[in-house]
Protein backbone atom coordinates (compact mmCIF):
# COMPACT_ATOMS: atom_id res chain seq x y z
CA UNK A 1 0.00 0.00 0.00
CA UNK A 2 2.78 2.44 0.87
CA UNK A 3 4.28 2.22 -2.63
CA UNK A 4 1.13 3.71 -4.18
CA UNK A 5 1.32 6.85 -2.05
CA UNK A 6 2.43 10.23 -3.34
CA UNK A 7 3.50 12.99 -0.93
CA UNK A 8 3.52 16.56 -2.17
CA UNK A 9 2.78 20.16 -1.25
CA UNK A 10 -0.85 21.11 -1.66
CA UNK A 11 -1.94 23.84 -4.04
CA UNK A 12 -5.02 26.03 -4.41
CA UNK A 13 -6.85 23.44 -6.51
CA UNK A 14 -6.81 21.08 -3.50
CA UNK A 15 -9.17 23.22 -1.39
CA UNK A 16 -12.29 21.06 -1.73
CA UNK A 17 -10.35 17.83 -1.12
CA UNK A 18 -8.65 19.32 1.96
CA UNK A 19 -11.98 20.47 3.35
CA UNK A 20 -13.56 17.09 2.70
CA UNK A 21 -10.68 15.21 4.34
CA UNK A 22 -10.80 17.54 7.36
CA UNK A 23 -14.47 16.82 7.88
CA UNK A 24 -14.01 13.07 7.35
CA UNK A 25 -10.91 12.64 9.51
CA UNK A 26 -12.19 14.76 12.40
CA UNK A 27 -15.81 13.53 12.38
CA UNK A 28 -15.01 10.76 14.87
CA UNK A 29 -14.53 13.44 17.53
CA UNK A 30 -18.26 14.14 17.49
CA UNK A 31 -18.50 11.03 19.67
CA UNK A 32 -16.09 12.25 22.36
CA UNK A 33 -17.01 15.93 22.53
CA UNK A 34 -20.16 17.39 23.97
CA UNK A 35 -22.69 18.53 21.37
CA UNK A 36 -21.82 22.16 22.09
CA UNK A 37 -18.08 21.58 21.70
CA UNK A 38 -18.51 19.44 18.60
CA UNK A 39 -20.45 22.31 17.02
CA UNK A 40 -17.48 24.61 17.78
CA UNK A 41 -14.96 22.21 16.23
CA UNK A 42 -17.17 21.44 13.26
CA UNK A 43 -17.85 25.13 12.59
CA UNK A 44 -14.12 25.53 11.87
CA UNK A 45 -14.18 22.51 9.55
CA UNK A 46 -17.15 23.95 7.67
CA UNK A 47 -15.91 27.56 7.43
CA UNK A 48 -14.31 28.25 4.04
CA UNK A 49 -12.84 31.59 5.18
CA UNK A 50 -11.04 30.00 8.15
CA UNK A 51 -9.72 27.17 6.00
CA UNK A 52 -8.57 29.55 3.25
CA UNK A 53 -6.74 31.67 5.82
CA UNK A 54 -5.01 28.60 7.26
CA UNK A 55 -4.06 27.30 3.81
CA UNK A 56 -2.71 30.70 2.73
CA UNK A 57 -0.47 31.11 5.77
CA UNK A 58 0.76 27.50 5.79
CA UNK A 59 2.83 25.06 3.88
CA UNK A 60 0.42 22.17 3.44
CA UNK A 61 1.60 18.66 2.72
CA UNK A 62 -0.72 15.98 1.45
CA UNK A 63 -0.61 12.27 0.82
CA UNK A 64 -2.43 11.03 -2.27
CA UNK A 65 -3.53 7.62 -3.40
CA UNK A 66 -4.95 7.43 -6.93
CA UNK A 67 -5.61 11.23 -7.00
CA UNK A 68 -7.50 11.10 -3.69
CA UNK A 69 -6.03 13.15 -0.83
CA UNK A 70 -5.92 10.72 2.09
CA UNK A 71 -3.63 12.64 4.45
CA UNK A 72 -2.80 16.27 5.22
CA UNK A 73 -0.83 18.44 7.59
CA UNK A 74 -0.40 22.21 7.84
CA UNK A 75 2.81 23.92 8.93
CA UNK A 76 2.34 27.57 9.89
CA UNK A 77 5.60 29.57 9.89
CA UNK A 78 6.75 31.68 12.80
CA UNK A 79 5.38 35.20 12.79
CA UNK A 80 1.76 34.04 13.06
CA UNK A 81 1.06 34.06 16.81
CA UNK A 82 -2.23 32.88 18.29
CA UNK A 83 -3.54 32.60 21.84
CA UNK A 84 -1.68 29.26 22.05
CA UNK A 85 1.41 29.81 19.92
CA UNK A 86 4.14 32.42 20.36
CA UNK A 87 5.40 34.76 17.63
CA UNK A 88 8.73 32.94 17.27
CA UNK A 89 7.19 29.46 16.93
CA UNK A 90 6.18 27.70 13.77
CA UNK A 91 3.39 25.26 14.44
CA UNK A 92 1.62 22.22 13.08
CA UNK A 93 -2.13 22.24 12.62
CA UNK A 94 -4.75 19.90 11.35
CA UNK A 95 -2.98 16.57 10.85
CA UNK A 96 -5.65 14.34 9.34
CA UNK A 97 -5.64 10.91 7.74
CA UNK A 98 -8.61 9.23 6.09
CA UNK A 99 -9.87 6.58 8.51
CA UNK A 100 -9.54 3.84 5.85
CA UNK A 101 -5.79 4.46 5.56
CA UNK A 102 -4.72 4.86 9.17
CA UNK A 103 -1.94 2.65 10.46
CA UNK A 104 0.17 2.96 7.31
CA UNK A 105 2.64 5.58 8.57
CA UNK A 106 1.00 8.47 6.70
CA UNK A 107 0.77 10.78 9.73
CA UNK A 108 4.38 10.00 10.63
CA UNK A 109 5.62 10.78 7.10
CA UNK A 110 3.61 14.02 6.92
CA UNK A 111 5.10 15.08 10.27
CA UNK A 112 8.60 14.27 8.97
CA UNK A 113 7.98 16.48 5.93
CA UNK A 114 7.08 19.38 8.24
CA UNK A 115 10.19 18.85 10.35
CA UNK A 116 12.42 18.76 7.25
CA UNK A 117 10.80 21.87 5.78
CA UNK A 118 11.02 23.81 9.04
CA UNK A 119 14.72 22.97 9.36
CA UNK A 120 15.29 24.10 5.79
CA UNK A 121 13.58 27.44 6.44
CA UNK A 122 15.57 28.02 9.66
CA UNK A 123 12.66 27.73 12.05
CA UNK A 124 13.83 27.28 15.64
CA UNK A 125 10.76 25.73 17.29
CA UNK A 126 7.77 23.79 16.04
CA UNK A 127 4.77 23.78 18.36
CA UNK A 128 1.45 21.98 18.22
CA UNK A 129 -1.49 21.16 20.42
CA UNK A 130 -3.24 17.84 20.72
CA UNK A 131 -5.78 16.29 23.03
CA UNK A 132 -6.43 13.39 25.33
CA UNK A 133 -8.70 11.86 22.66
CA UNK A 134 -6.13 12.10 19.86
CA UNK A 135 -4.07 9.09 20.88
CA UNK A 136 -2.54 8.30 17.48
CA UNK A 137 -1.37 11.86 16.90
CA UNK A 138 0.10 12.12 20.41
CA UNK A 139 2.02 8.88 19.86
CA UNK A 140 3.51 10.17 16.60
CA UNK A 141 4.59 13.46 18.14
CA UNK A 142 6.05 11.94 21.29
CA UNK A 143 8.05 9.35 19.29
CA UNK A 144 9.45 12.20 17.18
CA UNK A 145 10.69 13.99 20.31
CA UNK A 146 8.05 16.66 20.82
CA UNK A 147 7.95 17.60 24.51
CA UNK A 148 4.76 18.31 26.42
CA UNK A 149 5.11 21.79 27.92
CA UNK A 150 1.69 22.93 29.05
CA UNK A 151 -1.75 21.51 29.76
CA UNK A 152 -4.80 23.53 28.79
CA UNK A 153 -8.54 22.95 28.68
CA UNK A 154 -10.13 23.35 25.27
CA UNK A 155 -13.48 22.11 24.01
CA UNK A 156 -14.11 20.66 27.46
CA UNK A 157 -11.12 18.29 27.19
CA UNK A 158 -7.48 18.19 28.23
CA UNK A 159 -5.14 19.44 25.55
CA UNK A 160 -1.39 19.84 25.67
CA UNK A 161 1.01 22.15 23.94
CA UNK A 162 4.07 20.35 22.63
CA UNK A 163 7.34 21.88 21.45
CA UNK A 164 10.12 20.52 19.27
CA UNK A 165 13.41 22.41 19.15
CA UNK A 166 15.12 22.32 15.77
CA UNK A 167 18.92 22.37 15.51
Amino acid sequence: MRTNLIYRKANSSDFDKLKSLGKESYSEFSEVLSSKNWIKMNSFLENDDNLNKLINQSTVYVCEKESEIIGMIYLVPSGNPTELFQENWSYIRFLGVNTKYRGNGIGKKLTDLCLEYAKGTNEKIIALHTSEFMDSARAIYEKKGFKKTEEIEFLGKRYWIYLFELN
